[in-house]
């Protein structure tokens, strides 16, 4: 299996996505945005299409991050529809995986940071993918929006601050606003580029603090997600 991630930032890093491709023995390749390099011409060689998140949104533009061509990913994600390569959309990447269907990024009702419960749907409960999920599994969130919706797209899984945590607009293309990737190294890696954490939690109902983020054990929600792209590739 040959998966090639597109990774926005340094401190946005694949975390258990990369754990679980090493560990299964998949290629391996990049495109790492944040140092300028282009994007695959064409999908030949991938077969599963990662898009990682960022502080970036669909509609940010090169002027404030001349690094970032917000249409050349959506473009890039068409041809992995087209060519029908599995895609899994993190966070920003989930909101190009929206664009690319034809959905509008939205403002979420909730800036969400740090660890909280989700629940699956009825659909996502009648997803094989997700089924091993358990009620109110608290997995990451580092976000203020949420993928677009179409007409066919399913939302799998919701939080109380966010109605689209996990979105389906094929059996192929996931997309999660969620993060089941984050590690402890991670989040001291995200924890670095916010400049009032503490401030923020305390006048945000989902946005813990610096220490509840750093001491929670992530190694629940990686398993999990290694589950889901285990089902999801052997199907």
């Amino acid at each position: 299996m040959r998966v090639h991630f597109v990774i926005h930032e340094p401190y946005e890093a694949p975390g258990a996505y990369l754990a679980w491709a090493a560990l299964r023995g998949h290629e391996v390749s990049f495109t790492k945005v944040y140092q300028f390099e282009k994007l695959p011409n064409t999908v030949d060689d991938v077969d599963l299409l990662i898009v990682m998140g960022g502080p970036q949104s669909p509609t940010s533009t090169q002027e404030a991050f001349p690094y970032y061509n917000a249409q050349a990913e959506i473009d890039l994600i068409k041809r992995a529809i087209d060519a029908d390569k599995y895609i899994i959309g993190v966070c920003l990447g989930a909101q190009l995986l929206g664009e690319a269907y034809g959905g509008t990024c939205t403002a979420s009702p909730e800036r969400e940071i740090g660890n909280f419960p989700i629940e699956l749907t009825d659909a996502g409960q009648a997803d094989s993918r997700l089924s091993h999920i358990p009620s109110g599994l608290v997995v990451g969130h580092w976000h203020d929006d949420m993928p677009g919706m179409i007409k066919g797209a399913q939302v799998l899984a919701t939080s109380q601050g966010c109605p689209r945590q996990i979105v389906r607009y094929t059996p192929k293309h996931y997309g999660f606003q969620c993060h089941l990737e984050l590690t402890k190294d991670l989040v001291a890696q995200l924890l670095k580029q916010e400049t009032d954490i503490e401030g923020e939690s305390r006048r945000y109902t989902y946005v813990q603090d610096t220490r509840t983020i750093l001491t929670y054990d992530y190694d629940q929600m990686n398993q999990v997600l290694y589950e889901f792209l285990d089902k999801l590739l052997s199907t």
